[in-house]
């Protein structure tokens, strides 16, 4: 059970939606690692750094986010991002994966495994985007501030004062322990979407683009997909209900294992990381 002892590589790859920045790690079957709005492949670190020896994981960088790049008319929206998700495994010549989303990335997941089946060995899914169930209300305050203009005197006050990121007005409910989020860490998150104005502007439209109707258009297919499906859940999630861990069990009936994580937020890959690692080097296990 030792993970591979090299590092994470940094990797970029040109497709149509744009130059996509990825982290690399380990040899064998791929799992593909999504992440969501404000953050970047750096929330799955523990995933690449603990289960490298059985696979090979790859964490991208959502368009707008990290170090990927894009054209300032690129389409962002969560439907786009699951359309670059095919184009980058088309480009590597990665036929299969196992899927692993987290808050937006879980809905741009679902899209991707419902309009692309064929391509996912097996599914995970945390706490995230679901059918109906966003934008969630505790970040409508956020959305509404991009809306008005405020997006890059608020990612540049968090940069400048970590504790603001940590507080209970920004990114604080997302974590069960926000004071022990280094600043190292935000500084990763957040440090690219102020490179230049342009990214900040693309980040805008990503959040606006928010509409769940992307969701909501795949219900049927879900139901449909046969991919063996391991939701996971914080149970102090402020943002998406618990609820919903049992409304996707419901809608993929290829779910074979629903998981709690007591008084766990959203954030849960980066905090419970070694809970995680145990249910998904399970999970990877048995869909062999």
């Amino acid at each position: 059970m030792a993970a591979d002892k090299s590092s994470a590589i940094r990797r970029s790859v040109e497709i149509p939606s744009g130059r996509i920045s990825y982290l690399d790690q380990g040899s064998g079957p791929v799992a593909l690692f999504v992440h969501g709005v404000l953050l970047n492949s750096y929330l799955w670190r523990h995933q690449l750094a603990g289960l490298s020896d059985i696979r090979r994981c790859i964490a991208v960088d959502l368009l707008v986010h990290g170090d990927t790049e894009i054209a300032p008319d690129q389409d962002v929206s969560v439907t786009a991002n699951a359309k670059m998700l095919k184009e980058f495994l088309d480009v590597l010549k990665i036929d299969q994966v196992d899927l692993v989303g987290n808050d937006s990335g879980g809905g741009i997941a679902q899209i991707f495994a419902a309009l692309n089946p064929e391509r996912v060995r097996s599914l995970t899914l945390t706490d995230c985007d679901t059918h109906d169930n966003w934008p969630p209300e505790a970040f409508k305050p956020f959305l509404a501030m991009a809306a008005a203009g405020g997006l890059s005197g608020a990612l540049n006050a968090m940069l400048s004062d970590k504790q603001v990121y940590r507080s209970a007005g920004a990114l604080g409910p997302a974590y069960e322990h926000p004071e022990q989020v280094s600043d190292d860490t935000i500084e990763k998150y957040l440090r690219p979407l102020v490179r230049s104005e342009q990214r900040t502007r693309d980040l805008q439209r990503f959040l606006a683009a928010f509409d769940n109707s992307h969701t909501v258009a795949i219900r049927e297919q879900l139901k449909g997909l046969h991919a063996p499906t391991l939701v996971v859940w914080g149970t102090d999630d402020v943002y998406f209900d618990l609820k919903w861990s049992h409304w996707l069990a419901d809608n993929i009936p290829s779910t074979r294992r629903r998981v709690e994580f007591k008084d766990a937020r959203i954030f849960f890959p980066e905090e419970r990381w070694q809970e995680f690692n145990q249910e998904l080097r399970a999970h990877w296990q048995t869909s062999q």
